[in-house]
């Protein structure tokens, strides 16, 4: 198994730690979830880049690449529905179209076909990313804020309402991407 697949691994492993400690109580905890959450975010750039640049681009790095991507995502999600931070049914959206991808992507595969993911996927896990890392900010900052100074609620309003209005940009991308790939990939699904 060459390095970029190991890095696409160790991102699923490190989506369980980040877990873990976001789910731990304490300004450290919080802050170890983030520096954990940006370490496995930056494997995903780099093991694309080392696979493309050492010419080590696999079927199984194809694969697993966007599943990891996934889990880590959809972990960081997960987490915020539970934390009442976002609402259940961005959740469903962004969760339903992952599987229906996923899942047709497995199909493909299952058939001899690899498909790989579209830019559009790519600009809608980005603006993914943005919305967790936003997320996570908010909750580092009022963990500091309660350790060190005091919580004002007038700035949970602000942050609660700037991340509805960040995720339902991140959900909009996620149904946008999600059309564009199945468009995409039209005369492949009509011929599996």
């Amino acid at each position: 198994m060459n390095i970029a697949n190991r890095l696409t691994l160790l991102r699923i492993i490190l989506t369980f730690v980040f877990m873990f400690f976001l789910f731990c109580h304490g300004l450290w905890a919080k802050v170890l979830s983030l520096a954990i959450f940006i370490f496995a975010a930056l494997s995903d750039f780099f093991d694309g880049r080392i696979a493309h640049k050492k010419n080590m681009v696999t079927d199984f790095g194809k694969l697993m690449d966007p599943i990891a991507d996934k889990i880590l995502v959809l972990a960081a999600f997960t987490a915020f529905v539970q934390m009442q931070l976002i609402d259940a049914w961005m959740f469903v959206i962004i969760v339903s179209r992952e599987i229906l991808i996923t899942s047709l992507r497995l199909f493909a595969l299952n058939k001899g076909k690899v498909l790989s993911a579209s830019k559009t996927g790519k600009h809608k896990t980005i603006s993914q990313m943005v919305a967790i890392f936003y997320i996570l900010g908010f909750i580092v900052l009022k963990e500091v804020m309660l350790a060190f100074f005091t919580w004002n609620p007038a700035w949970e309003n602000f942050f609660r309402n700037s991340i509805y209005i960040l995720m339902l940009l991140t959900v909009g991308l996620t149904l946008y991407s999600g059309f564009h790939y199945l468009w995409e990939n039209r005369k492949i699904i009509t011929r599996l």
